[in-house]
């Protein structure tokens, strides 16, 4: 039996093992069965639990398992969608992923082989930056296949990952605020000869003014019509 401490207790019966157990408040626990005679441990069995679950949490955090990416192309493919094919096989590199390559053959361009070689010469001269050549291009039937490994392992490139996110997830300088504290500087300081400002009349006192309602003023009475004036003609027809 060993002790909670790793000490060597000695071969003792079940029962004063269990006595033992029962005083230290701890529980005993068989780790070598297949031994002769087998081994126990006084322990607490719920730590022992928790930790072990926390060593395997962290394995599992820090395994890294390889993906190999497969880019196909065509010896005469055209150049635009060449730069596109080497944009997928720059991104893959960047992640710490293998990419491989492969170039398809059809009909009379299996007779001219170098085309494909020639391809992923250039293709290799391309991403020497990110990757390097871990398997050369070798002809696999109708197709020629190359596999490129990055230069950065896949553990880094996942960390440098994070740190750009956290750095972006950062907030940014308010320019609003830093443009106000520069607008009160030059207030308070004045100009360069170092008279003071002079100080400018409210503008907003005008409209201010011009945008109280006033009470409207009552309207003016109408004048009424004179009497019509009757002529002398009209008496005389009367």
């Amino acid at each position: 039996m060993v002790g909670p401490n790793g000490e060597q207790v000695g071969i003792v019966r079940v029962e004063d093992a269990l006595r033992l157990a029962a005083e230290a408040d701890l529980d005993l626990v068989e780790v070598a069965p297949m031994a002769r005679p087998p081994v126990a441990k006084l322990m607490d069995f719920g730590k022992f639990k928790y930790e072990a679950a926390l060593k395997a949490r962290e394995a599992r955090k820090n395994q890294v398992n390889t993906v190999i990416k497969e880019i196909k192309l065509r010896p005469k493919i055209d150049p635009h969608d060449y730069g596109t094919k080497k944009g997928h096989v720059e991104r893959f590199l960047k992640a710490g992923d293998k990419v491989k390559v492969t170039i398809m053959f059809r009909g009379r361009e299996q007779s001219r082989p170098e085309l494909g070689f020639r391809l992923l010469q250039r293709l290799a001269e391309d991403i020497t930056e990110l990757g390097y050549v871990e398997s050369s291009p070798k002809q696999d039937g109708r197709n020629m296949v190359m596999v490129l490994a990055p230069t950065k392992k896949k553990a880094d490139a996942r960390a440098e990952q994070r740190r750009r996110r956290e750095l972006s997830s950062m907030p940014a300088p308010d320019d609003a605020t830093d443009a106000a504290t520069d607008m009160a500087t030059d207030t308070v300081t004045g100009p360069e000869s170092g008279t003071a400002p002079a100080a400018s009349a409210p503008a907003a006192s005008a409209p201010a003014a011009a945008s109280t309602p006033s009470t409207p003023a009552a309207p003016r009475p109408r004048p009424r019509p004179a009497p019509p004036t009757t002529t002398a003609a009209s008496a005389e027809s009367a």
